[in-house]
């Protein structure tokens, strides 16, 4: 796509992807502006938001190009935190990162850049967008188009996947090139509005420990557990005074705290379809077209098709494996992302 002269708001989260991003958009004629997102973070636990905008402002100062900072803190408590504290309760398991992307970045910060008339958003995603249709990034190992499903169409017709084509090797190396004050910085390995904290760290610090039995699948005592709220579905659990393991997690009773768990995590009957929730759908599609989807990133692709009001996701073959309600089932038509769902 032909950016030159176009007004394009790069999300620069202080990270070498979103940095490679702002400069191959300059380099090709856009006028850009760098902005960092601030969310909400957790009263008294460390983060890095302060050390990132201090980043994205070096990377920012070394392109010549505007920064701006956009409080997003709440959006993100009502969308991300409150939503992912809320399912979790309820016995589900959320994937914040996605919500983090339809409400945050792609919800107030498209919302800002429109109302301030630019051209574009871009991010650092690996993934590719055509015309607002949704592609696989060609890097197989960084494909981000899992997370993106659940942006709202108008926002992605808006946006700017300058690295979908590429892999990371070649984004190092073009920071290193650019001399990016950032090039060398190390990968976040957080969720999107923790950083550096885990989402098992912030449960344990709002939910608390809470031990409770765990029993087999006979309804046996084996063992305690630190808390319900605390585990996923179809994960491993470490078990106190428990027999040796591995002890994966199949079923959790949450008004008395206690985990079923079993030495495997396929169900006791093959799963044949996905029940879904909130929908979101990008393209069109049939009731007989064959698809593949995923449950979890960088999870294995499953056969199937969709039903005629979109809502059940049929499988080819039934899947034994454990899948948490809360996840998200994304669906595929080929490398194109036609939707998905939140797993009931």
């Amino acid at each position: 796509m032909n950016v030159l002269g176009k007004k394009i708001y790069v999300g620069l989260s202080g990270g070498v992807d979103s940095a490679v991003t702002a400069a191959l958009l300059q380099k090709a004629g856009a006028q850009v502006t760098g902005m960092f997102i601030k969310g909400w973070y957790p009263p008294g636990m460390p983060c890095t938001w302060s050390a990132d905008r201090r980043d994205a402002m070096r990377v920012a100062a070394r392109l010549g190009t505007p920064f701006r900072t956009l409080d997003a803190s709440v959006e993100y408590k009502k969308g991300v935190i409150d939503y992912l504290l809320a399912e979790y309760k309820a016995g589900r398991t959320p994937n914040p990162d996605v919500m983090c992307n339809r409400e945050v970045k792609f919800g107030v910060f498209y919302r800002y850049a429109k109302e301030h008339r630019a051209d574009f958003i871009a991010t650092g995603h690996y993934a590719r967008n055509e015309e607002g249709v949704l592609l696989r990034g060609s890097d197989e190992a960084k494909d981000q188009s899992y997370f993106l499903w659940a942006v709202p169409k108008e926002a992605l017709v808006m946006t700017l996947f300058p690295l979908g084509a590429m892999k990371k090797d070649e984004t190092r190396k073009i920071a290193m090139r650019l001399k990016l004050p950032n090039a060398t910085k190390r990968d976040s390995q957080g969720i999107c509005f923790l950083g550096s904290i885990s989402v098992e760290e912030f449960l344990r610090s709002e939910f608390g420990a809470r031990p409770g039995k765990a029993v087999d699948e006979k309804g046996n005592t084996i063992g305690t557990h630190d808390g319900v709220l605390l585990h996923t579905l179809g994960a491993r659990v470490a078990l106190t005074d428990a027999p040796p393991g591995p002890w994966f997690v199949i079923k959790k009773d949450i008004a008395s705290n206690v985990l079923t768990v079993s030495h495997s995590h396929a169900p006791a009957v093959p799963k044949n379809e996905f029940s879904l929730r909130e929908t979101n759908w990008l393209q069109e599609v049939q009731p007989t077209q064959e698809l593949t989807a995923q449950y979890r990133y960088h999870g294995p692709r499953v056969d199937g098709t969709l039903s005629s009001d979109k809502n059940t996701f049929l499988l080819d073959a039934p899947l034994e494996e454990v899948v948490a309600p809360g996840q998200s089932l994304v669906i595929y038509s080929g490398d194109t992302c036609i939707g998905g769902g939140i797993i009931t």
